[in-house]
């Protein structure tokens, strides 16, 4: 049960620590001067927590935007627009990065299988774009595994995730039904790390190269 406090014990809104939804830059928001935040008090099994609802700006100078956080104590409850997993776009195809945006958006949502299916699809792509052939997802990341350079220890450990297995046989034991916010962040985990290795990791030592030629 909630209890909402009264307006006049509304609260100075104050700072945040919170990566922002829209740069993606991690920063201490803080409030609008003239903006308190909304106060009220959540019981729960005979425990009471005080809980604040409000607006914040991202001190990024070139971002500035607004976002609507609920905080409990130390703790961010909610945040919108939501608050994401980081990643850098920069050399990824724009099919690939598409995949990978909505897949990282399913995820701050909670969509957790949602977000798995589409990580597969970030790795299919990447496959395809690379002609690493195989009899089913797992299989041609093990044929990419040759022309690209990341230990060989996060491979074999990606046995573990079951977005990686046969198509078929995933869709009919169901496996995606058990699919938790753990795997589905290991397996974003997974992806960018691959394609850092694939498209960013050349792109660097394309720059570093160009260097030397000047």
């Amino acid at each position: 049960m909630q209890h909402l406090e009264s307006p006049s014990q509304h609260a100075s809104a104050y700072p945040v620590s919170l990566r922002c939804p829209s740069c993606r830059q991690i920063g201490v928001f803080t409030g609008h001067q003239n903006v308190t935040d909304l106060n009220w008090k959540s019981s729960n099994s005979g425990s009471i927590a005080l809980r604040h609802a409000g607006v914040r700006i991202c001190p990024n100078s070139d971002c500035r935007a607004i976002v609507f956080v609920v905080v409990q104590a130390n703790d961010i409850l909610e945040t919108y627009p939501l608050q994401l997993i980081d990643f850098d776009a920069s050399s990824l195809p724009a099919p690939i990065l598409r995949s990978l945006e909505e897949a990282i958006l399913c995820h701050g949502a909670g969509a957790y299988r949602a977000s798995a299916l589409m990580v597969r699809r970030v790795l299919e792509e990447l496959c395809e774009d690379r002609k690493a052939a195989g009899k089913d997802l797992f299989a041609r990341l093990q044929a990419l595994k040759s022309s690209v350079i990341i230990p060989t220890e996060l491979f074999e450990a990606a046995h573990e995730l079951r977005l990686l297995g046969n198509d078929a046989a995933h869709i009919e034991a169901k496996s995606y039904d058990d699919i938790t916010e753990i795997e589905a962040s290991l397996a974003l985990e997974l992806a960018k790390e691959l394609l850092k290795a694939v498209y960013q990791y050349t792109s660097l030592v394309a720059r570093m190269r160009a260097m030397k030629k000047q």
